[in-house]
């Protein structure tokens, strides 16, 4: 199996780490995103972060890094996508044969300028703001998920609701 002095930056054990975990790690992201296109995405660019990164990361915890990464990864540029949806589902269609053609327009675009506007978020700030609008949980929670401070993820949310207002007027 894997000897603990094996060094990442050594294509022969770099290429045995990812022949051994490339599987497990597929299906991982894929039952993240249930895209096997984004999938395939999130999986290459773990592995090539753990090859850049190669002499930092002791091979007893390298596959922890990379499903963490996966995870990582999957929170910065898919997750933010679920925001329209979520958005979609929750607004307040009601009947729309009574709504005049006007309103649907302008929620329309208010969906877009709010999909544009958190996509321009620096990645830290989509996560922060999204775990907590999106997946319900507390700055407490959202801190010991990313290894921060409950401060640090206050300053990110502060950052992200100013870029949202800026963005978006009438928020």
């Amino acid at each position: 199996m894997t000897h603990p002095n094996q060094n990442l930056c050594e294509e022969l054990y770099f290429n045995s780490f990812y022949m051994e975990h490339v599987k497990s790690a597929s299906n991982f992201a894929y039952y993240k995103c249930g895209d096997s296109d984004a999938s395939l995405d999130l999986v290459q660019d773990a592995f090539s972060k753990i090859w850049e990164n190669c002499s930092k990361i002791e091979f007893t915890k390298a596959k922890t890094y990379l499903f963490t990464t996966i995870n990582n990864l999957f929170l910065n540029t898919v997750k933010h996508k679920k925001v329209v949806l979520q958005y979609a589902k929750e607004s307040p269609y009601l009947d729309r044969n009574n709504q005049s053609p006007q309103y649907i327009m302008e929620e329309e675009e208010f969906k877009q300028k709010l999909q544009k506007a958190i996509a321009l978020l620096t990645d830290a700030q989509r996560e922060v703001f999204l775990l907590n609008r999106i997946e319900g949980k507390k700055y407490r929670e959202i801190a010991e998920l990313l290894d921060i401070s409950q401060k640090a993820v206050e300053k990110r949310m502060s950052g992200a609701l100013q870029t949202l207002r800026e963005k978006i007027e009438n928020i």
